[in-house]
């Protein structure tokens, strides 16, 4: 399960929804939890790895999302307002609770493969999670939001507060640690 992009982004429609609760017809932010709420909860598995809290989570910033609606100004897309939103929530909790869970962590879907194939994905995506769990935290998240979440540059300054050149390094450097501490598997490993 991933935050991104969610079933239907329909920027615009957000925006105009927006204006329309905004003015007063509130019952229409449930047109908005629908369409983002799954990418939300996502976000907060990634987090918190327990589904009790991503809940929690979800909740919490639909909450916050609702409060400060009239702030949405339409400079930037409403999920990327909403995602700043969250990853702040996020960020958070986690800087007072436990540490950051990257999303290469998570189960992949497999299947019908031979069981040699499933033994060497297997063993390559352990050798990505321990290499991923090894980048720093600030690498370990420009990483997430750019592969795995499909957020382009702007959007995860949106997000995160860096500047695009940060993130640009950020995930240079960190696709470079990884290329370093998975040479000796891809060497070693598919033989």
């Amino acid at each position: 399960m991933t935050w991104g992009g969610g079933a239907s982004e329909g920027s615009g429609d957000d925006q105009m929804i927006v204006a329309q609760i905004v003015s007063g017809q509130k019952e229409l932010f449930r047109l908005l939890v629908n369409r983002h709420e799954q990418a939300v909860y996502g976000m907060g598995l990634s987090f918190f790895r327990n589904p009790e809290d991503a809940a929690d989570f979800t909740q919490d910033v639909f909450l916050k999302v609702f409060r400060n609606l009239s702030r949405f100004e339409g400079r930037s897309r409403f999920s990327t307002w909403l995602y700043k939103i969250a990853y702040n929530t996020a960020v958070n909790n986690v800087t007072r609770k436990r540490e950051y869970h990257s999303l290469a962590e998570d189960e992949p879907v497999c299947g019908g493969d031979t069981p040699e194939r499933d033994m060497l994905r297997s063993a390559a995506r352990e050798a990505v999670l321990e290499a991923v769990t090894d980048l720093p935290d600030r690498y370990r998240i420009c990483v997430d939001l750019f592969f795995f979440y499909d957020r382009s540059y702007q959007e995860i300054e949106a997000i995160t507060g860096y500047p695009v050149n940060t993130i640009k390094s950020h995930v240079f450097r960190a696709k470079k640690l990884l290329r370093e501490k998975l040479a000796g598997f891809a060497e070693g490993g598919f033989e």
